[in-house]
């Protein structure tokens, strides 16, 4: 501890009433000064609401969706974020058919998978994704991409659930409607 913060807290307090705190030399402890400890909240996985939250992804621009879809799922929008424990929200997403990809991602994205086999690498363009027979995977990859990697991240994306289409069986939870396009003009783009 450096001499000057001892000389400083000796005239706040004198006579050693005063402790210091492990973590942080500058909280100063003692009841009579009336300071207080700060004790970092943790959340436990019985203490997590999960809420349902609903994005109508026609003409959102994939990554900036996948940026705050990923935030969600972590729960890192909540002060009681814990980064061990599963405390984010199922988002359910309609309409990744109609996504926005800035540039000229269509044509020059690309997207690689291995058959297995020696030889067998293809590859795929965003493009022919978005108008093939599953749309919704380049919203899944992107993602899927921005969570942690592990047994605790994959719990995180099964709480996500993409529709092509505008309708979803999930009308009994009644998630409520996040309009991403009024959150940052950048978000939508127009067709």
């Amino acid at each position: 501890m450096h001499a000057h913060a001892i000389e400083t807290l000796e005239k706040i307090a004198p006579y050693g009433q005063v402790g210091l705190s492990v973590r942080c030399i500058c909280q100063v402890t003692s009841p009579h000064i009336g300071f207080r400890i700060m004790k970092t909240y943790t959340a436990k996985p019985a203490d997590v609401e999960k809420q349902w939250i609903l994005i109508d992804a026609d003409g959102l621009v994939v990554g900036r969706l996948a940026a705050l879809i990923a935030t969600r799922l972590r729960g890192k929008h909540k002060p009681s974020f814990t980064p061990n424990v599963d405390c984010g929200d199922h988002v359910v997403v309609v309409n990744a058919d109609k996504v926005a990809l800035t540039g000229k991602k269509y044509s020059d994205k690309i997207y690689y998978r291995h058959t297995g086999y020696p030889g067998g690498i293809k590859s795929r363009t965003a493009g022919e994704i978005i108008s093939g027979k599953h749309p919704e995977r380049v919203l899944l990859k992107a993602v899927e991409r921005m969570l942690p990697s592990g047994p605790l991240g994959r719990k995180q994306f099964s709480n996500l659930r993409v529709y092509a289409r505008a309708d979803h069986p999930h009308e009994a939870q009644a998630p409520v409607a996040l309009d991403v396009a009024s959150l940052n003009t950048k978000n939508k783009r127009s067709a």
